[in-house]
């Protein structure tokens, strides 16, 4: 009788550990498997975003910076530097008709304007970019929603970065398992943001004295460079760089001419 009941209390130990063990591992899958539509797609989302995108928007940056932040702008000076051997329609960002008096600025809101650039310039890519992501995530055994869309995207610059914040929406289903992820983020490694700074600078000050004073403004910003490239005609044109990432970003100014004609 000792050794029956023993058997069975050993029975219903097995058994026990067996149901806790099943229980347990359940559980632990579970938890596995959840985060793995929600958390990690989205990672993966504004990884392809990302790849996606950002080569255009550098290209953008860079082709506003160096016409002085717009392709066609209807006040702007056709130069060519003779090391790039191409010429470009550089914007004037203060300028005046008369010799002798400071330039205006035309360009109050150059950080909106070229923000508005950007956008623009890369908006149709943009589009693209979140139909591939969508198309990519079929390709994974995902089921796309119908109501997934891209319905608008802003283009912000700031310290170090420009950053696109979309107004989106994923709804994704695998497994049995539904997630919604909205509003994708991508970030853009540039210095445009502080190079754009500088260049409010030199606008300013043109229009209050008739020139930029960039004798302590290199000791004080030594990552950057301020190359001054003046005609006889009192024309300016400004070339700000960036030393690490080389951007630049490239503006004439028209202020206090000495010599008439132009």
């Amino acid at each position: 009788m000792i050794i029956k009941k023993r058997g069975q209390i050993t029975i219903f130990i097995v058994v026990g550990l067996i149901i806790v063990s099943g229980v347990v591992l359940f559980f632990l899958l579970r938890t596995k498997v959840t985060p793995q539509i929600g958390g990690t797609t989205e990672t993966n989302a504004n990884a392809f975003l990302s790849s996606c995108i950002e080569q255009k928007t550098k290209e953008a940056v860079n082709e506003l910076s160096i016409r002085g932040g717009e392709l066609n702008s209807t006040l702007n000076i056709n130069f060519m530097f003779t090391k790039e051997k191409v010429y470009r329609n550089i914007s004037y960002l203060c300028y005046t008709q008369n010799n002798f008096r400071p330039c205006v600025v035309q360009k109050p809101t150059i950080f909106l304007d070229m923000q508005n650039g950007v956008k623009k310039y890369i908006s149709d890519d943009m589009g693209s970019c979140f139909t591939a992501m969508l198309d990519n995530f079929k390709t994974q055994g995902f089921t796309v929603g119908e109501n997934s869309k891209l319905n608008s995207f802003d283009v912000n610059f700031g310290p170090n970065k420009v950053t696109i914040k979309t107004d989106s929406e994923v709804i994704l289903t695998k497994t049995d398992e539904t997630t919604t992820q909205k509003n994708f983020q991508v970030i853009v490694s540039s210095r445009i943001y502080e190079i754009m700074g500088i260049v409010q600078e030199v606008m300013n000050q043109e229009a209050t004295f008739c020139h930029f004073e960039d004798s302590g403004f290199t000791v004080a910003y030594p990552e950057f460079s301020i190359d001054k490239y003046e005609m006889e005609s009192g024309v300016r044109i400004y070339t700000i760089k960036n030393k690490v990432s080389e951007e630049k970003f490239r503006f004439a100014v028209r202020s206090c001419a000495i010599s008439p004609g132009f």
